[in-house]
């Protein structure tokens, strides 16, 4: 619905005079604001389900927030919805919320039809974010849930706007040219993520923490950008920067017609690998006190660092399929062996 009110505006802006643009662009940011919620409204009131006289009021029609967000986590983000069952129950309604806002925005560049159509959703998270600071949320169900999230668990608002700025930066950004600025943009992204949840926890004060989930973030970025190369190329965007692919020798263009047949792209995937796997050492050695010793996370911090588990997983079983990422099984999530595998890092305080 979003999408469609913004496509008959624009075409209606198409026939206006010049001088009319600016004012009738303002207007199609605040008509989508609207949509947001009206898209809400309708799609809730036509699911029904036994339970929906306790998440729902009759007089509203509205679903509540907090379960919103849980099912809107667990349908477009399966590995971090299992996760985050591992929260304390009276942190995982503000897990999901601050989670259901990370992934509505890493979604903005793949479902709208133009940059344009994508600052318009992204104004109106920034409206939003200003509005929760004023405790006058939008009527939307992730808004309301991060709102009422922030409320009970002082979540830092720079946080949030951190994120949204950098999913912004990606709407019309050229494609990373050196890891560097792959590594910059995951630390704005998937590590300020795991700093909001630190602070969930109360423990973004700890140096240690912070150190270790700010590494778990650039390899979970890292393996995300992996994971998807294939639907990538599909659509002519190279993931891996160019640092590393013109070291290898590979062209973009061969691997946007040939895949995996493209020459020099298994080796680009494997070095980009590398630097993932890394990562997820470092972070890892933040926990042993010896050279020998077994990794030991402290109990409290056991809900934000089983993030690592997905990226491991997924890294294992890149190397077996020679770290060839367009690999048919590796499109398809581990759905038999990764909840075990959180489940016992979980248990042994490891990953």
């Amino acid at each position: 619905m979003v999408r469609e009110c913004a496509r008959l505006i624009l075409r209606d802006f198409n026939s206006f005079h010049s001088q009319r643009r600016s004012k009738l662009l303002h207007s199609c940011i605040q008509t989508t604001s609207v949509a947001h919620e009206r898209c809400w409204k309708l799609d809730t009131s036509r699911r029904r389900s036994y339970a929906t006289n306790k998440t729902s009021s009759p007089s509203s029609g509205l679903q509540d927030p907090s379960a919103y967000c849980r099912d809107f986590v667990k349908r477009h983000d399966r590995d971090s919805y299992l996760t985050s069952l591992f929260f304390p129950k009276h942190l995982q309604n503000a897990c999901f919320a601050v989670k259901a806002f990370y992934v509505e925005l890493a979604m903005i560049q793949d479902i709208v039809s133009s940059p344009m159509i994508g600052q318009m959703r992204m104004q109106f998270w920034r409206d939003a974010l200003k509005g929760m600071a004023e405790g006058k949320p939008p009527r939307h169900p992730i808004a309301l849930a991060l709102h009422e999230a922030s409320e009970a668990a002082n979540i830092p608002p720079y946080h949030l706007k951190r994120i949204l700025e950098a999913r912004e930066k990606d709407l019309d950004a050229p494609p990373h040219i050196t890891m560097d600025t792959l590594l910059a943009h995951a630390e704005s992204t998937s590590s300020t993520l795991n700093y909001v949840l630190l602070s969930l926890l109360n423990l973004s004060s700890s140096e240690t923490f912070s150190h270790a989930a700010s590494h778990i973030g650039v390899a979970q970025t890292l393996v995300t950008l992996l994971r998807a190369l294939p639907y990538h190329a599909s659509k002519g965007r190279m993931v891996i920067p160019a640092s590393i692919t013109a070291k290898h020798g590979v062209n973009q263009e061969e691997v946007f017609r040939r895949g995996p047949e493209a020459n020099g792209i298994e080796d680009a995937v494997y070095e980009f690998a590398v630097v993932a796997n890394d990562h997820l050492l470092t972070a890892r050695g933040m926990f042993k006190e010896g050279e020998s010793a077994k990794m030991k996370v402290p109990s409290e911090a056991i809900p934000v660092i089983l993030g690592a588990v997905p990226a491991v997983n997924y890294l294992s079983r890149l190397e077996a399929a020679n770290f060839n990422a367009f690999e048919p099984k590796l499109q398809t999530r581990d759905s038999i062996r990764l909840p075990w595998q959180i489940w016992r890092s979980h248990f042994r305080k490891g990953f």
